[in-house]
């Protein structure tokens, strides 16, 4: 089962001071999706790894909520006025993994890690029921990952076979066939080690000939 606990978090941007919870532990006894989405026994942890500032809405992990946090004066105006007044009173955790990834562009993080945020996105609006949201974070996460391979050093070249499936996976979950089977059809010139990266190659042959919605 996952395990929660209430932790105290200091806002950098407003320097609002408010509860939040956390993941203490947590479990992989739900499978895994054939886009790694890892599925835990009980409560998901997903929305739980990501906080959002009751106040102003500045959204990220908890390292990113502490007194030593730098706030560019930038960020601060793009979260005043764009996540502040859409900040709700019961924010799903797809909206704030998406106020997570607007926050790491502002602060002009790298596309792979803004993608990871857009995954995860995606991941919560599974338990939460909303398909078109859904489609809409896999494909902006899809957009990424390729705005992140497509600079070389924006990715490390033992995670690039990986990558190159997963946007694979990604576009033939939201059904654009001719994306995916041209992803897929690429990661076998990705892969740096034949025999530790074997069973990518062999995913994403699974993927394009005979889909499977998950591993195992």
């Amino acid at each position: 089962m996952t395990v929660l606990q209430q932790i105290d978090l200091h806002c950098p941007v407003c320097s609002n001071r408010f509860r939040s919870q956390a993941v203490v532990s947590t479990n992989s006894f739900g499978g895994k999706r054939t886009d790694f989405h890892e599925r835990a026994a009980g409560t998901q942890p997903l929305p739980y790894l990501v906080h959002t500032c009751v106040r102003c809405g500045f959204s990220g992990a908890e390292r990113d909520f502490n007194d030593e946090a730098e706030v560019s004066p930038f960020l601060r105006e793009h979260v005043m006025t764009e996540l502040a007044p859409q900040l709700s009173a019961r924010m799903t955790g797809s909206e704030k993994y998406e106020a997570a990834a607007k926050v790491a562009e502002w602060q002009g993080l790298e596309p792979r890690h803004v993608a990871d945020l857009l995954l995860r996105a995606a991941w919560c609006c599974v338990d939460e029921g909303d398909i078109e949201a859904e489609r809409y974070y896999r494909r902006r996460a899809a957009w990424t990952f390729e705005s992140a391979l497509a600079s070389w050093d924006g990715v490390a070249r033992e995670e690039r076979a990986v990558l190159t499936y997963l946007v694979g996976e990604l576009w033939r979950r939201v059904g654009d066939s001719a994306k995916a089977a041209e992803w897929l059809a690429r990661v076998a010139d990705e892969v740096l080690d034949e025999t530790s990266q074997q069973w990518i190659v062999d995913a994403a042959r699974q993927q394009a000939e005979s889909p499977r919605e998950w591993f195992g």
